[in-house]
């Protein structure tokens, strides 16, 4: 019930928006994930990944606009030690996440070229590649709570931008031993359509 309130109140902002929008664009993107689940049960290092979307850029005000997107990404992370000394787990090395990504995004424009991006992302996981446990028990939660922060060169149609997202809650729904958190820098290109 949570989601759907969640999507309902995304489609009532981005409603609000469009109406008084002084422009309005759409686009695909494209880029590279690096990831890191900050725990003691996973490696302290980065993996790479991958998201594919589309993304909505909402002029609001000349220097202001809103840009919700919607992305795909799977990433992967090693697991530690400690990670099979917690939970008696020998043979997982590797957990694959997929999610599907919903920021919304507020751009500053310090010019035509060069944004701010700052707000909140909800990620909802679609796949974590294989249950760990043998009685099926998911080891991540469904739902993943991030805000964001980074920066958007705009030339013509193209859209390079490079942003870090650092998750706010626990993703873990074994128990509260290890607290799992998501931390992830995107790169990549889009191009308004």
């Amino acid at each position: 019930m949570t989601k759907q309130k969640t999507l309902l109140l995304a489609i009532c902002c981005l409603s609000g928006s469009l109406v008084f929008s002084q422009s309005l664009k759409f686009g695909i993107k494209a880029g590279t994930d690096i990831h890191k689940l900050n725990s003691k049960s996973f490696k302290d290092e980065f993996s790479f990944g991958y998201h594919a979307g589309f993304f909505l850029d909402i002029g609001i005000m000349p220097k202001l606009g809103i840009q919700p997107e919607v992305l795909f990404s799977q990433v992967t992370a090693d697991t530690s030690s400690s990670f099979r000394d917690i939970y008696q787990l020998s043979n997982i090395s590797k957990v694959k996440l997929t999610y599907l990504n919903i920021p919304l995004i507020l751009n500053y424009k310090f010019n035509p070229f060069v944004s701010l991006q700052v707000g909140p992302q909800y990620g909802v996981l679609i796949d974590q590649g294989k249950s760990l446990f043998s009685n099926g028990k998911e080891a991540f939660k469904k739902g993943d709570f991030s805000m964001l922060g980074g920066l958007q060169v705009k030339i013509s149609k193209i859209r390079i931008y490079g942003r870090y997202v650092v998750g706010l809650n626990n993703i873990n729904d074994i128990d509260n031993r290890d607290k799992w958190k998501n931390q992830t820098i995107h790169l990549g290109l889009g191009l308004a359509l």
